[in-house]
């Protein structure tokens, strides 16, 4: 997706992830930043196409099929035109969520940890590069901003400190209590 639609068009590709769409194919949510540093979401849609190329010599006659991926924007938007990022209920495991621009758009994330991984990189991006925090409604802020130094690596420490806590519990089952009687 980076070498067909966005490096192209001098952007970089910070953060995607996968979103239900009513129309058929794979739908992303992109954020990505252009060399002027405007950063943009968009919903690129894959649609998968079939080719058969022809190879071999004149004795062997081989058909290969290749899949080749065509994406394609079909909305775009300036993170500077969202207003609000509202993730409807902190309290319940939805991957829905609220972009408020002009309009709201409803996205579905494919998980709740999606919708936060794309959150996290909006604000970071809103700080870095609009010099404002981005407004948001309905998180969690343990996932959004983490206040302790293993929370703030991302999703991937937070599982390791629960198996070192495991781990832990399951050595301490195994030590020997000695029985005073």
């Amino acid at each position: 997706m980076q070498r067909v639609l966005f490096r192209p068009g001098k952007q970089r590709l910070v953060e995607f992830i996968e979103i239900e769409e009513p129309a058929q194919g794979r739908h992303f949510l992109c954020v990505s930043v252009a060399k002027n540093k405007v950063v943009q979401l968009s919903i690129v849609g894959c649609h998968v196409s079939q080719t058969t190329i022809k190879s071999g010599s004149k004795k062997s006659h081989t058909k290969r099929s290749s899949i080749q991926d065509c994406y394609k924007m079909t909305e775009v938007w300036s993170l500077q035109d969202l207003t609000l990022v509202d993730g409807r209920d902190p309290d319940v495991d939805d991957p829905c969520f609220l972009l408020h621009f002009d309009k709201v758009r409803t996205v579905t994330a494919t998980s709740s940890s999606a919708k936060y991984s794309i959150v996290r990189a909006l604000v970071a991006l809103s700080d870095q590069h609009c010099q404002r925090s981005l407004n948001l409604q309905n998180f969690d802020w343990a996932y959004i901003k983490p206040t302790t130094f293993y929370s703030n690596r991302g999703d991937c420490v937070v599982l390791s400190q629960i198996c070192f806590y495991a781990f832990n519990l399951v050595c301490l089952s195994m030590c020997p209590v000695p029985l005073d009687a």
